[in-house]
């Protein structure tokens, strides 16, 4: 019997938006046994939810409960916000002061929707956990599992679950991911189907900084620390109110007065928090033709030895040529073609056709020219 005609009990994970509704809507469609959950990720309300611009305020639990209610399913709201500040906020907060660029939402995938939330969902008899992700799921002959692109590359959601793990996609639903359709065609369905969220916009801030205002919100917890912003020979530009504000090719808001000789706009090339200092300069300086990565989330087996894939290196970025080959820790990647803003802290996903291989955080870069 295969999954499509067996009946499962199925665990909704519901944000409030029209994606995870028509998820779940389709989940039960199917025939499955589905509850709805909505996670409470704040341990402080105001700041989080009310007022929020992301996919977890308080409002969004409200939309969420009215989804399921039309749906005709159970709905329960869990709190995991200690979980959530652990995993993803404090990481954040750690990882922008040591001088890298982290993906919040990468890692609440990886350590609250299919970690902690999965945990949970399996102890209580859930067969699996359905998510409005765009991505696909595909069944071996010998039973296991393959991470895919979804149908609709347009959509694809894949890089920020490239975290998934064999297990974990043993038990992942995502009902859009074979879905050819727009997302007008999306909101539409959800019309039809009387979902209220069928008009609401779509979230893509980070749903813990409630003003989108990223600066301001690590200046809080990190306190205010002015440093030198210089170019590649050490020449001070000019100065800046902590380095954690910066990430690795950005051009706006670097506050220097002195134009660059040749008249062209500056880029962020290197951070460094030992000595607060931020290094700028030309963009031809952000081509980088390896590097190297830790921590690596196989979704499946690991690769034995080098290969050749093609490799994402952000949530809405292109697809590169690229060589890779494990090492004890991760492993190194070499570019075809010289990949530009890479910076550590960020994840890559490695993809072979369009099965995810895995995912790994951003260690070390080469860069093609000398210099920082």
């Amino acid at each position: 019997m295969t999954e499509a005609s067996r009946r499962l009990r199925v665990l909704a994970a519901m944000s409030g938006g029209v994606d995870s509704a028509v998820a779940a809507a389709r989940a039960a469609e199917a025939g499955h046994d589905v509850t709805g959950v909505h996670l409470a990720l704040s341990e402080n309300p105001k700041s989080f939810r009310t007022g929020a611009r992301g996919c977890c305020t308080i409002e969004d639990s409200h939309d969420a409960r009215r989804a399921a209610d039309v749906i005709g399913i159970p709905f329960y709201v869990w709190d995991l916000a200690e979980r959530f500040r652990e995993d993803v906020v404090d990481d954040f907060v750690a990882e922008y002061e040591a001088g890298r660029t982290p993906n919040p939402c990468l890692r609440c995938n990886e350590k609250i929707k299919f970690a902690a939330l999965l945990d949970k969902a399996l102890a209580l008899g859930f067969d699996a956990v359905c998510t409005g992700h765009y991505a696909t799921v595909v069944t071996r002959e010998d039973g296991t599992r393959e991470l895919h692109r979804a149908s609709d590359m347009a959509k694809d959601q894949s890089y920020v679950l490239g975290v998934l793990d064999e297990r974990q996609l043993a038990h992942a639903m995502f009902p859009l991911g074979d879905t050819l359709t727009t997302k007008a065609e999306i909101r539409e369905e959800a019309a039809r189907r009387g979902l209220f969220v069928a008009k609401k916009p779509d979230s893509h801030d980070i749903c813990f900084i409630a003003d989108g205002d990223t600066q301001g919100f690590l200046a809080k917890r990190l306190g205010r620390a002015e440093g030198d912003i210089v170019d590649e020979s050490g020449t001070k530009l000019g100065t800046h109110e902590g380095a954690y504000g910066y990430t690795i090719g950005q051009r706006k808001g670097l506050r220097i007065g002195t134009p660059a000789p040749d008249g062209k706009p500056r880029y962020v090339l290197d951070i460094s928090p030992v000595d607060n200092t931020v290094t700028v300069g030309p963009a031809e300086a952000l081509d980088v033709t390896a590097l190297t990565a830790i921590r690596p989330r196989w979704c499946g087996t690991p690769p034995a030895g080098p290969g050749t894939y093609t490799a994402q290196l952000r949530a809405h970025g292109d697809e590169t040529e690229v060589t890779a080959e494990p090492t004890d820790d991760g492993f190194k990647v070499t570019f075809t073609t010289p990949a530009r803003g890479v910076a550590p802290g960020q994840a890559i996903v490695l993809y072979d056709g369009t099965r995810v291989v895995g995912s790994a955080t951003i260690a070390t870069t080469t860069r093609a020219t000398a210099g920082v």
